[in-house]
């Protein structure tokens, strides 16, 4: 059987019914993994050992008729950027002097293994995450599983090529900017932002360090359900996140199966500031009315927004500046000054925003509270009178890999000029906003590479967002698309 066509459910269903133990998936996995992973760079390490050596609890559980998780036995990535699991370590997304022991497990490992998943390793992922594309000086570009010459996307790239070529069925990602959606839809996968609060984010020292923007552990997936139900196990309540949502258990993977008929869907192409592909509007268009087959209205709408694209993405890059100017700071104090000794090793957009950020006034927090006030006023009075909002996730198609360890998104798109780190990219309002958003596979360019539509609900209504996918993945199934064949 080819495990790589199963979802997470299907093939942990089947090591809970004894059908496949999980030492034997493992095995199946890790050989996929050792023959496609060079030609893609998506792990930059395997933990082998650790994962037989989990998988042999499992069996054990299983020998005494122990009940396991619905993810029992299904082998998961984790993703090398931040911490995710004690003992192991993570480089900042591949940057040699910040490799380090993790120090505590992230939200996504702990609802992984309580759902019974076996980690492997870790997934490749930017310098801190800042960018829109998957590359770094340290361990280069994950390559994209369709065509490898182009870029899986960021800043989760790793673990969207992972997935979309069958080496594992489900992974770690972290969303501040798009990055669980960027690479979902450049690797034909389906990815989820959850609303602000629902996944809790516990930061220390700084309570608040994940807020501007809005910043959020999370999950790729093959399917809409297996996210779903990864949910169910993320979303929870915890008084030391200053914006956990304690407002009750919700059963996603049901919520899911909602009719949608009647539904009120505003679909724009690009926000009305965006330079868009025509290629990717005529793709993401169709996808968005064929949601009409299953009883949604779908209308084109306006948005009015003061400031151009540029000018918005811009001002992520300053904000998510500012935690990791305060962490140089702090390293700088223990003794690393990595802008002093290191600068080799980081890009220099990172290095340029990060001065930019030390050089910011009172007057910038303004400026920049005052453009992240205009994103929501622009959001809910579409709100007001739809359900949904559907866009293209990204302006352009996959970009190619660059040489030199720097993949940065085009330069123009459409004869606009594209701020090259996020610009390029129609994910970042919702970081901003704190709403739930994802990218489902939308089609294929004519050069073989994939498109994505990004599906953003109103605050705190994540299961209007999974009620949408859902629908969506009926009409216009995606698993087959998986390259298989790819040698």
């Amino acid at each position: 059987m080819e495990l790589e066509r199963l979802s997470g459910l299907e093939l942990g269903n089947m090591v809970r019914c004894g059908d496949i133990s999980p030492t034997e998936v493992l095995n199946y996995f890790f050989d996929r993994i050792e023959k496609r992973n060079p030609s893609l760079n998506a792990f930059t390490y395997l933990k082998t050992e650790d994962a037989f050596a989990h998988a042999k609890k499992l069996e054990e559980r299983l020998a005494k008729k122990e009940q396991l998780g619905p993810m029992a036995g299904v082998p998961v990535a984790l993703k090398d950027f931040l911490p995710s699991k004690k003992g192991w370590t993570n480089s900042h997304g591949g940057v040699k002097s910040l490799i380090m022991e993790d120090a505590a497990d992230s939200v996504f490992y702990t609802a992984a293994e309580n759902a019974g998943a076996i980690a492997v390793g870790k997934t490749n992922a930017p310098a801190f995450g800042f960018r829109g594309t998957c590359d770094n000086l340290l361990y280069g570009p994950t390559r994209n599983p369709f065509h490898t010459e182009y870029n899986s996307g960021g800043s989760s790239g790793g673990t969207a090529a992972a997935v979309a070529d069958g080496m594992i069925l489900m992974g770690e990602g972290g969303d501040g900017g798009g990055s669980i959606r960027i690479p979902a839809s450049w690797c034909n996968i389906f990815g989820f932002k959850a609303s602000v609060g629902t996944i809790p984010s516990v930061c220390r020292p700084d309570g608040w360090t994940a807020t501007h923007p809005y910043c959020t552990n999370g999950v790729l997936t093959k399917t809409v359900e297996d996210s779903a139900v990864m949910l169910e196990y993320m979303a929870s309540y915890n008084p030391r996140d200053p914006l956990s949502l304690n407002h009750g258990f919700r059963k996603f993977s049901e919520l899911m199966k909602a009719d949608i008929r009647g539904r009120r869907i505003a679909y724009t192409p690009d926000f009305g500031i965006f330079p868009v592909d025509p290629e990717i509007a005529s793709i993401v268009e169709k996808a968005a009315y064929s949601l009409l087959e299953a009883g949604a209205l779908v209308e084109q709408v306006p948005f009015h927004f003061n400031h151009t694209s540029n000018e918005y993405a811009e001002l992520w890059c300053r904000s998510i500046s500012i935690d990791t100017s305060i962490d140089l700071e702090l390293w700088k104090k223990e003794g690393l000054d990595l802008l002093k000794d290191h600068a080799d090793e980081l890009p220099e957009e990172f290095i340029y925003w990060n001065k930019k950020a030390f050089e910011s006034t009172v007057l910038d927090y303004r400026y920049f509270n005052d453009l992240r006030t205009e994103m929501l006023d622009a959001f809910e009075d579409v709100f007001q009178n739809y359900d949904l909002i559907l866009s293209p996730v990204t302006i352009c198609a996959p970009v190619k890999n660059a040489s030199d360890g720097n993949t940065k998104g085009p330069v123009f798109v459409n004869g606009s000029r594209v701020e090259q780190l996020i610009g390029f990219c129609e994910t970042f309002f919702a970081n901003f906003t704190g709403n739930p958003a994802a990218s489902v596979p939308a089609g294929f360019t004519k050069n073989g590479l994939p498109v994505g539509m990004q599906i953003i609900g109103k605050k705190f209504r994540d299961e209007d967002v999974f009620a949408l996918s859902y629908t969506y993945e009926q009409l216009r199934p995606w698993n087959y698309e998986i390259p298989l064949k790819r040698l």
